[in-house]
Formats: C-alpha cells, sequence, structure tokens
C-alpha cells in the first residue's frame, strides 16, 4: 500500500520523538498508536539510553495497548515507527494483536548504514516483521523521511563514539 498523506503526517511525528530520544541519550526511535478513528492513543520514544535495552517505543505500544483497549480495538489500530520493529517488538505486536505497521526506515537500510559507518552487528537479528508476524500488513519505507532519520542515526553514532 502507498503510504497516505495521514501515514506521513504521523510519521514525521515519530521522526520528531526520535529526535527527542536522541537529545535524551537515547537511540533515535519514536513510534505512535494510532486507533481506527484516527485519534493518536500513545506516543513513545526510545528510552534505552540508561542501559535498559528493552525500553524500545514499539514494545510500549504493545504493553500499554494490551490493558488498555479491547482486542477489536487493538486488531484496528495501527502503529507507527521510525525503524522497523525489533524481532522483541514484532513479537510483542503479534502476541497483542495490533493491526497495520507503519515504518519510516526498514531493517535492511538501517542495518545497511551501520556497515557503512563500520558499526558492528547487533546482539539480535534484524528479521523482516513478517518472518516475526506471518500476515502482518507492513507499509513503508518512507524515502521522503529517509535522509533524515539517516542523519539521525549517524548523530547517535558520532556522539557514542565521542562518549568512547
Amino acid at each position: 500500500m502507498t503510504l497516505t498523506d495521514t501515514d506521513l503526517t504521523h510519521l514525521r511525528r515519530c521522526v520528531e520523538l526520535a529526535r527527542e530520544a536522541l537529545e535524551q541519550g537515547h537511540m533515535p526511535f519514536g513510534s505512535l498508536l494510532v486507533g481506527a478513528d484516527g485519534t493518536v492513543l500513545l506516543e513513545e520514544r526510545n528510552e534505552e539510553g540508561g542501559g535498559d535495552h528493552t525500553r524500545h517505543p514499539e514494545l510500549a505500544l504493545s504493553v500499554w495497548a494490551s490493558t488498555h483497549l479491547t482486542p477489536q480495538e487493538r486488531a484496528g489500530a495501527t502503529a507507527y515507527t521510525t525503524g522497523e520493529h525489533c524481532p522483541m517488538c514484532s513479537a510483542a505486536h503479534g502476541w497483542v494483536g495490533l493491526g497495520r505497521f507503519v515504518v519510516a526506515v526498514r531493517s535492511d537500510q538501517l542495518i545497511g548504514w551501520l556497515e557503512e559507518w563500520g558499526e558492528g552487528a547487533w546482539p539480535v537479528a534484524p528479521l523482516p516483521i513478517e518472518q516475526v508476524v506471518p500476515g502482518a500488513v507492513v507499509d513503508g519505507p518512507a524515502p521522503q523521511l529517509e535522509d533524515e532519520m539517516r542523519a539521525l542515526h549517524r548523530a547517535r553514532i558520532e556522539r557514542d563514539r565521542a562518549q568512547g
């Protein structure tokens, strides 16, 4: 499915959240959960900079949805995020029964950037969402946001290298 103007508006807000996360010392990821009626239900940003590497915004969306939404509301919701869900977050999304995924950047793009910049592999394989959640509806990437997301991730690497 082609990304709509509404999708791009939500993804741009995710990019703002990712920038806030980076400014707070975390990795640049931001996410929104949007109900079937278009209402933004929850905004989250990455918070793993304190050492808990499970503090992903996509996981936070699933945890919140599991306690605040009915199964029908979860199925009608859309998770918007700056980066494709990792396997942990994809699994949570699938177990909770959230609907559509919309991503600004796919994992293979991000991994390509990291390799280009000489960064080592992550401790978890970057599996596509569809491999973790069979039948998932995934839209993206958003080429309109690629340069901005690339710059945020590059800034994170430069920050981390400067900190040693």
